[in-house]
């Protein structure tokens, strides 16, 4: 069973928490939410 991640905010916590969650489980499937226009990253 694919194990699913859903993440609500697409300010710095979110891909940051969503980076670390690919790291300790390359096969998660992750979905970010966020509200604005803009997602924040980091390159």
């Amino acid at each position: 069973m694919e194990k699913k991640l859903v993440i609500i905010g697409g300010g710095a916590a979110g891909p940051s928490t969503a980076a670390e969650a690919k790291r300790n489980n390359p096969s998660l499937n992750i979905t970010i939410i966020e509200k604005g226009p803009h997602v924040s990253y980091a390159s």
